[in-house]
């Protein structure tokens, strides 16, 4: 009866280290899960902050994420005060930042083509008389170049402002 009772002691000890193993094991896991979640989008945030197109990569990533993960974000969001690592604050932060990017870019892109320009226009005028046919197709080809930019560039704008502004909804 003795030996019954003390194996009967050792294997409720042993199942209690096992359940106490288990769930630090499982609290490792769920605290090694938040460590890379912070490691990878507190790179991913620095990221999005020097250019705001990054959002568009990083946020599906986020998203899918936060599936595969969902209690260490739930954590993650709960620490952090709002949906981690990008809350639509962040989404439209980085909408108005790529306008803003735009338009700084659509004054120089005026700035740079009108000196060009003005100094072909002053290369005509010095020569006095009719344009030579070099000086005319040099003009023209400015105009071309500086509306094959411009197009380029409002295209790449458009195509980020529509993916940013889809982040929102």
């Amino acid at each position: 009866m003795l030996i019954a009772l003390l194996s009967a002691a050792i294997a409720a000890a042993a199942v209690l280290v096992l359940w106490r193993f288990t769930r630090a094991m499982v609290a490792a896991q769920k605290e090694a899960n938040i460590q890379r979640l912070l490691q990878v989008f507190g790179q991913a945030s620095a990221a999005v902050q020097r250019d705001p197109r990054q959002l568009l990569v990083w946020y599906p990533l986020a998203e899918s994420s936060r599936k595969l993960f969902p209690e260490a974000f739930a954590e993650l969001d709960r620490v952090s005060g709002g949906q981690f690592p990008f809350t639509k604050e962040h989404v439209q932060t980085a909408h108005a930042r790529c306008s803003s990017d735009w338009l700084a870019w659509e004054r120089a892109h005026d700035a740079e083509f009108s000196l060009r320009t003005a100094q072909i226009e002053d290369d005509i005028a010095r020569a006095g008389g009719p344009p030579s046919p070099l000086l005319r197709t040099r003009l023209a080809a400015l105009e071309q170049q500086k509306l094959e930019s411009y197009q380029q560039r409002y295209e790449e704008y458009i195509k980020t402002a529509k993916a940013l502004a889809a982040l929102e909804h």
